[in-house]
């Protein structure tokens, strides 16, 4: 069950082949968690997803008030009965038409929700193991920090990670920074520091990476800092861990041959969850 442009399907809606986010990855999308009925950080969410379509040139319908999308969010969690806790997918896609020149620029969009087990956020792996991808970059450019339907980097990262029976994978631009891991953004302790990639490094410019940056602000005993990290860096951590919506924080334990702690990322999990408790 889905909600397409606004109506509620009781199957899984079938695309064409003329689907321009099949054929050209043509689409932008959000993922975002409810709690409660409520969804988390929405007003990020929602300009995010304005500057994504409006940098992609789509045709921003006037019905797209924060408001309406909103109302079709959680028309279709109250439908499946997942209110409590779910995961939502909001994909916009320009309509059929063209080739990589599109007819027009108006959009579709599909709503698609499953159900989430937890409530609050917690460390889903005790143990989480990761190395560097090195077989594709992600280029430092605006394209890189939304998310698109294009994002054939991250699959294939993933792949590499199973195949190396690793838990994910960490991805380098053109200049071998590390720039994110293949399921979130990346940050890393050292001493007192915590370190993040500025956005012009090609990371995603995430949502909860948005919110541990303030979290982290109001420590008195850290600082957090923007700046590029090195293959070389990640050996010198004291902690690693990964940011994302729906996974909230997971500590990475393991790069190569060295362990990580993970005391910041417990602390860190407990504000965030009293912040979506509030």
């Amino acid at each position: 069950m889905v909600n397409f442009n606004g109506v509620i399907q009781d199957v899984d809606l079938q695309l064409t082949v003329s689907n321009r986010s099949f054929l050209y990855g043509d689409g932008v999308f959000e993922t975002l968690k409810i709690v409660n009925n409520r969804i988390l950080f929405f007003e990020d969410h929602y300009f995010r997803l304005m500057a994504s379509m409006r940098i992609v040139r789509m045709e921003i319908p006037m019905s797209f008030t924060m408001e309406y999308l909103e109302e079709q969010i959680l028309k279709l969690v109250d439908v499946l009965s997942i209110r409590n806790s779910a995961r939502v997918r909001f994909t916009v896609f320009r309509n059929e038409g063209g080739f990589y020149l599109p007819t027009d620029n108006t959009i579709s969009f599909v709503i698609q929700a499953t159900m989430l087990e937890n409530i609050k956020y917690k460390i889903l792996k005790s143990q989480f193991e990761v190395d560097l991808y090195k077989d594709f970059i992600v280029p430092k450019q605006l394209l890189s920090t939304l998310k698109t339907a294009n994002k054939i980097t991250h699959v294939t990262a993933s792949i590499f990670a199973k195949e190396n029976h690793l838990d994910s994978s960490l991805l380098i631009n053109e200049t071998k920074n590390v720039i994110e891991a293949a399921n979130g953004n990346l940050f890393m302790l050292m001493g007192s520091t915590l370190i993040t990639p500025p956005i012009s490094e090609g990371c995603l410019n995430g949502i909860m990476r948005k919110q541990i940056i303030a979290i982290v602000k109001q420590f008195d005993s850290i600082e957090v800092v923007e700046v590029a990290i090195s293959p070389f860096d990640l050996q010198k951590a004291d902690e690693l861990f990964i940011t994302n919506i729906i996974i909230g924080i997971q500590p990475i334990t393991k790069y190569r041959k060295k362990e990580f702690k993970s005391q910041l990322s417990n602390q860190l999990l407990e504000k965030l969850n009293s912040l979506i408790e509030a």
